[in-house]
């Protein structure tokens, strides 16, 4: 058990950056032009008026005071109140993250079965057609855009077919699952291709490594070798660039999202910047850069079950 030291220590490493992320928010948030008192009364409010507002929220306060509050509220568990929906951030962020959560885990999901068997075809005929072809196919995919991709695929499932809903989320289990379905496959798309690519290399060094040597040497079929052995060992390099990239899908979701109208944390960051809503873009923020960091710590922990001669 000592492999799994790291465990005690390493939240106590992610406390800086979490600290970072959070007065960096703080002060881009608040160098957006614009003022958010004189969004919420409009253009013709009095001076008076924008300074009741200013003051109600503590926007008339110094920065650094501004910033111990938020570092207060966090502490006690509180994000503040949001400028536009007169409720608390924190409220507000859990009515919205269950469609992040799903499209997130549904996209890493989908994009496993992709990247898995076109890595497993493409290494098993190294400089062959199928290989070329993989390649071929992830090294465009790469290059799609997520927004653009996800409006072909609209175009195509939706407007052309007319198999799958264009937005929304929908009510009932079957209904979110139909909405999510163009969403997952737009995201999966553009992560499968950098899986795939990685995977397949892992895969052609763990193809001629001592192990899957002997193990041919014992007799054993290349279709057990190459699944008892070749792919878990594949696997440590391929899941911590999962990781990484996941940290890059939390917040490629603001993309997605808007492109579908999915009601998820994406579309309300993106509300609450065009707002200057200042607390719920901290809010998200921070609850993406957690999620983040502790995505890194769960893969941190699967990479050194999966594999015992990692140590962290």
């Amino acid at each position: 058990m000592h492999r799994y030291k790291f465990v005690l220590t390493r939240p106590l490493q992610f406390l800086p950056v979490i600290f970072g992320i959070s007065v960096i928010t703080f002060i881009l948030v608040r160098l957006i032009p614009g003022d958010p008192a004189r969004n919420i009364l409009g253009t013709r409010a009095t001076p008076a008026a924008l300074a009741s507002i200013r003051a109600q929220y503590g926007l008339d306060q110094p920065m650094w005071l501004q910033y111990l509050y938020f570092l207060k509220n966090l502490a006690n568990g509180e994000m503040g109140k949001s400028i536009l929906y007169k409720i608390d951030v924190l409220k507000l962020i859990v009515t919205r993250i269950e469609p992040t959560l799903a499209l997130v885990a549904s996209s890493v999901i989908l994009s496993v079965l992709i990247a898995v068997p076109m890595a497993a075809i493409a290494a098993r005929n190294a400089g062959r057609a199928p290989d070329h072809a993989v390649r071929i196919v992830s090294t465009f995919g790469i290059g799609f855009p997520p927004f653009w991709l996800g409006l072909m695929l609209i175009i195509l499932f939706s407007v052309e077919l007319g198999v799958l809903p264009v937005s929304g989320y929908g009510a009932t289990i079957g209904d979110k699952f139909s909405h999510l379905v163009l969403p997952s496959l737009t995201v999966a798309l553009s992560l499968s291709t950098v899986l795939t690519r990685s995977l397949r290399a892992a895969m052609i060094e763990a193809l001629k490594s001592d192990v899957a040597t002997a193990a041919r040497a014992r007799g054993m079929p290349e279709g057990i070798v190459f699944w008892r052995h070749v792919l878990p060992n594949s696997l440590v390099p391929t899941i911590n660039l999962l990781a990484v990239n996941i940290g890059w899908l939390i917040g490629g979701t603001v993309v997605v999202e808007s492109v579908f109208a999915l009601p998820g944390m994406g579309q309300l960051l993106v509300r609450a910047i065009f707002s200057r809503d200042y607390m719920v873009v901290q809010g998200v923020a921070m609850v993406f850069a957690c999620a983040t960091v502790l995505i890194n710590f769960i893969a941190d922990i699967v990479t050194v079950a999966v594999d015992p001669r990692v140590k962290l």
